[in-house]
């Protein structure tokens, strides 16, 4: 079996998750850490065996890349990786705007290249769990509320409501033909183009529909999501990544004073998976590689979120002169 050399682009917080899952995975090396902050990138390199470099250059002996840069930085380095016909996984969103994520990818398909974007909630054990129950989705419920974190200066568009878009999005199992939303701005340390609440409705063809709720002015951490069948209730709690299954057997009215007496059957399934999300990322990343996942069908499930939170923002207000 032969070992990706992966060059890692980034020393954040994401990044050295990023380091660490690279350099323990058997099937990859981290061989080369990139980031122009010298003291801050050859700590992370030192730590995982890796070659710092202040930037990206020559590719030749590399496999594949991971970026977890700014977003800012994201098309430049995207375009380069991908003009070296190496493959890609680079953090969400791809680019700063929608044109230039449309072109990373349109580059990416006249190549037919591996690329992947980190949208890392695909991989969470308890959606995994869930994705192999559903049969005939018809409605989606997400709440993604975080208390207020300074540290973050994009909108809750970008930061909390693309995770769920994009998990609505698979669910159902094509794009959303109608985007309606509403933008909230309360905080006042928030930049005026920063929303901190995104309440967006869905509509899909066939007629199901999902309303997807992000906001950062909550006070506590909440991640659920609810995928309604016919006959079914699907409960994902992605915090505590566990999954609760409901069908409604009766509801009986009864003389004993009490009202009414409902039957419902609650399983509890086994979850498929307990690797962190962040290794199974990876390791698909590794088998669109080895060609064990086609390319061309990953890259398809790229662009749908992105065109969403595109309609989104363009909500935001327009900035006085």
């Amino acid at each position: 079996m032969s070992v990706a050399r992966i060059a890692l682009v980034g020393a954040g917080t994401m990044g050295s998750h990023h380091a660490r899952v690279i350099a323990q995975s058997p099937r990859s090396q981290l061989a080369v850490l990139v980031d122009p902050r010298e003291s801050v990138g050859t700590a992370v390199a030192e730590r995982f065996g890796a070659t710092w470099l202040p930037e990206l250059s020559d590719l030749s002996d590399i496999d594949g890349v991971v970026v977890a840069a700014a977003t800012e930085a994201h098309y430049d380095l995207a375009m380069q990786v991908l003009s070296q016909n190496t493959p890609l996984l680079v953090e969400k969103p791809v680019a700063d705007s929608l044109f230039r994520t449309e072109e990373i990818l349109a580059l990416a398909d006249e190549r037919d290249l591996p690329f992947m974007c980190g949208l890392l909630e695909r991989y969470n054990p308890a959606i995994m769990t869930a994705r192999e129950l559903i049969e005939e989705p018809v409605h989606v419920t997400a709440t993604r509320h975080s208390p207020y974190a300074p540290r973050i200066r994009t909108g809750v568009a970008w930061d909390l409501l693309v995770h769920d878009v994009d998990l609505a999005i698979g669910i159902i199992g094509t794009a959303p033909d109608n985007v309606e939303s509403r933008l909230g701005h309360f905080h006042p340390d928030s930049l005026a183009d920063a929303e901190d609440v995104a309440e967006t409705l869905l509509d899909f063809p066939g007629g199901a529909i999902a309303h997807v709720s992000a906001s950062r002015v909550g006070q506590r951490k909440i991640r659920q999501l609810s995928i309604y069948e016919r006959e079914r209730l699907i409960e994902v709690d992605l915090l505590r990544r566990d999954v609760t299954v409901y069908h409604h057997v009766s509801e009986n009215s009864v003389d004993d004073g009490r009202g009414y007496r409902q039957q419902t059957v609650i399983e509890i399934p086994e979850l498929v998976t307990s690797v962190e999300p962040l290794t199974t990322q990876f390791g698909r990343f590794l088998d669109v590689i080895d060609g064990t996942v086609d390319a061309a069908a990953e890259r398809a499930t790229i662009l749908a979120p992105h065109r969403v939170i595109d309609q989104v923002i363009a909500r935001r207000p327009v900035p006085q002169a």
